[in-house]
């Protein structure tokens, strides 16, 4: 599979002066889920509102399969599903009529079984006939993930999608995420829910004051980026920690109790051994070790204060 989305040296600048964007360049393949993180008013939908058409650049180009969104802007949007932030919808319209109206809006002709197919997919079959103004929170994510894929996009853009949603449906949710993933759909996510991006993922991306500082397989980043954490329980508590373990990355809790050891996940050696040796020759009694690995959560948090 190839590059579904090129964007190339893009940026936009507001009239006011504000940079939303600065040089982002980006290639998404086809058939992956692309995760963009960053803090509030980083970028992420602006990036994700030029590349739907919402939102005219200042610089750079972007092309979906191959068209440019500028140049060849109906081809380009024909294969781009989009799930905002905000719940807008027709309140006052049924659930299935909302999807088949989004269809027609792109010139489809109608396909009952389709439409059935989407619905039954996100769990609103049985709602189809309500009226959206009837629905929670999260059954009218569910519509607007359906409206976006009425037209059966090849690219379908989830801003936020789970904002407001409690974790049963959030978790349905990704399910949902990895069936159409697995159907052939190009996902990019941005979320503030560092669990989704670090259970969904295929790479990461983290934007920040408008400029791409990074985009890495999930698994190169948390192993680049992560680290452990050794938790050591002790058997009595100590007043301090034993001159022949000073100057190592140790630190005792506040209770005295145990004692903690922060090694790169990447390292050759992790010196756990020598460290536990040298607490027996200290006369330390250890009554439990357990590990930790550090969350994307983590590994975001220092990517930001390394850049700030």
């Amino acid at each position: 599979m190839g590059a579904i989305i090129e964007v190339d040296h893009l940026s936009k600048q507001y009239a006011s002066g504000t940079k939303a964007l600065d040089d982002v360049s980006l290639t998404i393949e086809e058939g992956e889920i692309l995760a963009l993180l960053g803090p509030n008013g980083a970028g992420k939908t602006t990036l994700i509102s030029i590349i739907c058409g919402l939102v005219v650049p200042t610089g750079g180009t972007v092309r979906v399969g191959g068209h440019d969104i500028r140049t060849d802007w109906r081809a380009a949007r024909e294969l781009i599903g989009l799930v905002p932030q905000e719940i807008s919808l027709d309140l006052f319209e049924t659930v299935e009529n909302s999807v088949k109206f989004s269809r027609g809006l792109y010139g489809k002709p109608a396909d009952p079984a389709y439409v059935e197919q989407v619905l039954r997919s996100l769990t609103l079959w049985d709602k189809r006939k309500a009226q959206v103004r009837e629905l929670s929170g999260g059954m009218k994510r569910r519509v607007l993930i359906a409206k976006a894929l009425a037209h059966k996009p090849r690219v379908l853009f989830l801003d936020e999608p789970t904002a407001g949603v409690d974790v049963t449906l959030r978790r349905e949710m990704w399910q949902v995420v990895r069936q159409l993933r697995a159907d052939g759909v190009t996902i990019i996510l941005t979320t503030h829910y560092l669990e989704e991006a670090e259970e969904m993922a295929d790479r990461i991306g983290v934007i920040d004051k408008g400029q791409l500082q990074l985009v890495r397989p999930k698994a190169e980043l948390m192993g680049e980026f992560g680290c452990k954490t050794l938790t050591i329980e002790l058997d009595q508590p100590l007043t301090a920690l034993p001159e022949t373990l000073q100057g190592r990355s140790l630190t005792l809790s506040d209770d005295r109790q145990s004692i903690s050891y922060d090694y790169e996940s990447r390292a050759g050696r992790s010196g756990i051994g020598r460290l536990l040796a040298d607490l027996s020759a200290a006369g330390v009694s250890v009554r439990d070790v357990s590990t930790r690995q550090s969350s994307l959560e983590d590994v975001f948090l220092n990517l930001l204060e390394d850049k700030a």
